[in-house]
């Protein structure tokens, strides 16, 4: 076999962490080590008993080596991941190399320092409790006590040669200074090791954003670039690999209704049923309307509804919507509608998607709604937000259901906003609400901007709000300037003048 040959055998072993067996494209190199890097913070001794933790999951046991933590702090601060490491070690399936300081204890180093005997104590644990797993954190701790570079260089290739001697997968965790500076604290580590993955804990615009690279798979092919990842209770690390989404989504002609007639009307004869609808405008406009009839519509023909709703709390939807003569509780009993009130700020976006699919996999609804995306526009930077809304709006695309999305406009007769121009391009359907300014008196308006693969009415249509919910009426004429912003009334006579320089 030649060499060329050898590089496509390289076997992976699955991690079964969420979402980075697909950024690597299917696990780490087997029999190899792996380092991975980070600042204080990034996840590192979570990443590494959480490797240990999915392998006993798949029958494979694991040796820990910890050179900071002592292992009794480890397995209390895992129990809230759902790791029972004192049950795994009773099941001889987990075992602890404890090379950890002990509490008032000085290193001394008299001579050459040694990792002869730690390695051995290593082998020792590998081949009684039959490992294929190694986790070693962190190396820093132990390297500190290396006065060149030279010697840690050496000393890490050992320690790596005698991991790969016995077939196990092995991290070795190990510090940065700074996020996006020199890979390692010493600078040699991640020459030395097979692959290396870099974590991430940046501070941006007062938020932090966690994200994980890999950025040498040696012999293998894995995603390039880095990918949000947050921490989940119960879970542990939950990567979010954007680039899994792929535009391999279904399409249907099947329409649904918008819990308006002559909305549906004016969309061609309603959304389709697994598109992505956008509704923008201004406070008061009716955005939270448009979502209640919606739901609405979709309880009235037997479907299930959920509502993720990040600005108003569940007493004032439900008052709004009986005000609307909707009634949310009584569709709730009936199990036909869901309602998931959150502040934006409660967490990060990652864990609002990750909670959010959680809700639609357990709910299994026909249609969601989510009121509004201005509202967690607030809780990231721009990067994180446009993330977020590719994987949420996949997910549901995906899922073959129907989505309904609000945006609040930044000024209060029109114009564009930051949400708009990110979800835009990925949405089916452009609803846009207005204020009009005509004679002193505030009205609305409601246009279809946008309906991907149907013919839609171009009108800009007035309506009202009563007790009934929405009333659409007659299209404004005369008027120019509504989606700027800057609404015009023209005399008739202009319009005749106008009118006539086209006719023939």
């Amino acid at each position: 076999m030649t060499p060329e040959n050898e590089l496509d055998y390289i076997e992976k072993l699955e991690t079964s962490i969420p979402g980075f067996d697909f950024l690597s494209e299917g696990g780490l190199p087997k029999g190899r080590a792996t380092l991975v890097a980070g600042t204080a913070g990034s996840s590192k001794t979570v990443f590494a008993c959480q490797f240990l933790a999915e392998g006993i999951k798949r029958g494979e046991n694991g040796v820990f080596v910890t050179f900071e933590e002592p292992p009794k702090a480890l397995r209390r601060n895992m129990r809230g991941f759902g790791w029972n490491i004192a049950e795994w070690e009773m099941e001889r399936k987990w075992a602890f190399v404890d090379a950890s300081p002990q509490p008032g204890e000085r290193m001394m180093v008299t001579g050459d320092y040694d990792l002869g005997a730690l390695i051995a104590r290593i082998e020792f644990a590998i081949r009684k409790y039959n490992a294929q797993r190694v986790s070693m954190d962190s190396l820093g701790a132990i390297f500190s006590h290396l006065s060149d570079s030279a010697e840690v260089r050496s000393d890490l290739f050992r320690m790596a040669s005698a991991l790969r001697e016995l077939g196990v997968t092995a991290i070795m965790t190990a510090e940065r200074t700074e996020e996006y500076g020199d890979i390692s604290r010493f600078g040699v580590e991640e020459f030395v090791a097979d692959n290396v993955v870099i974590l991430r804990n940046v501070l941006a615009d007062e938020k932090r954003r966690r994200t994980i690279e890999i950025l040498k798979y040696r012999g293998t092919d894995h995603q390039k670039g880095e990918y949000p990842f947050t921490i989940v209770p119960g879970r542990g690390v939950v990567i979010i690999p954007l680039s899994a989404i792929e535009l391999e989504q279904k399409s249907s002609n099947i329409r649904i209704t918008s819990g308006s007639e002559e909305l549906d009307r004016m969309c061609g004869g309603g959304f389709f049923r697994d598109s992505i609808i956008l509704v923008s405008g201004a406070t008061g406009t009716g955005k939270t309307l448009m979502v209640t009839e919606f739901m609405a519509g979709g309880v009235i023909n037997e479907e299930r509804c959920l509502i993720f709703a990040f600005e108003e709390s569940r007493e004032q939807l439900f008052r709004n919507a009986i005000g609307w003569g909707v009634d949310f509780q009584q569709m709730e009993k009936e199990g036909k509608l869901k309602v998931v009130c959150r502040y934006p700020e409660t967490t990060g976006l990652e864990n609002h998607l990750i909670n959010m699919k959680e809700t639609i996999e357990s709910f299994k609804p026909n249609r969601v709604a989510v009121d509004s995306l201005s509202a967690l526009e607030r809780v990231s930077n721009l990067k994180g937000f446009r993330e977020f809304i590719i994987g949420l709006t996949s997910f549901i695309k995906q899922q073959e259901i129907g989505g309904l999305f609000t945006s609040t406009t930044p000024t209060l007769l029109g114009g564009s906003s930051i949400t708009e121009a990110h979800i835009s391009t990925i949405t089916d359907s452009i609803i846009l609400l207005r204020y009009v300014e005509m004679y002193g008196e505030m009205r609305r308006g409601v246009t279809v901007l946008k309906m991907r693969g149907s013919m839609h009415d171009k009108d800009i249509r007035e309506f009202s709000i009563d007790d009934k919910g929405m009333h659409i009426g007659k299209p404004f004429r005369n008027v120019t300037g509504i989606l700027s912003g800057s609404p015009m009334y023209t005399a008739q006579s202009e319009v005749e003048r106008l009118s006539n320089l086209f006719e023939e």
